[in-house]
């Protein structure tokens, strides 16, 4: 059992679907709106780690799905500057478990850092990207 500190994005879908898969395995979630949190870009920027920083971005924000942000070509204080600006931009969840930090819910990934229930834990379910878009519809709503 950890206790996970879980920004979200209230109303998302994936974002409710990944809360349940960490209570259902024992953990207790303290939740915090991402789009509100007062974030500094050193604080922000922790969560990424070594990721490359084209994979910090939420690809299904309107401003990366209409490609006025390309992440694929931003420097790493471009990429904070624009996330500090329009927190959507952040891929979620952010999630910090005493002083661990990362990014995003790779069932596989999560697991082996604090442990998932096995049918979650063995999931190939997508709990990233928005499901509406992938319905062909605008990501406006829960998503985005």
């Amino acid at each position: 059992m950890a206790e996970v500190d879980f920004w979200e994005k209230p109303g998302c879908i994936n974002n409710t679907r990944q809360k349940q898969l960490l209570r259902d395995a024992g953990h207790v979630l303290h939740e915090h709106d991402l789009l509100t949190e007062s974030w500094e870009a050193e604080r922000l920027r922790s969560f990424f780690g070594e990721l490359p920083v084209a994979d910090w971005f939420n690809r299904s924000a309107p401003a990366v799905k209409n490609g006025s942000v390309i992440p694929e070509r931003l420097t790493e204080a471009e990429a904070l500057r624009l996330m500090l600006q329009d927190p959507l931009l952040v891929r979620r969840p952010l999630m910090q478990v005493g002083s661990q930090r990362q990014v995003g819910f790779e069932a596989a990934a999560v697991d082996l850092w604090i442990g998932l229930t096995p049918k979650a834990a063995s999931s190939d379910a997508d709990l990233e990207s928005c499901p509406r878009s992938h319905q062909g519809k605008a990501a406006t709503g829960g998503c985005a």
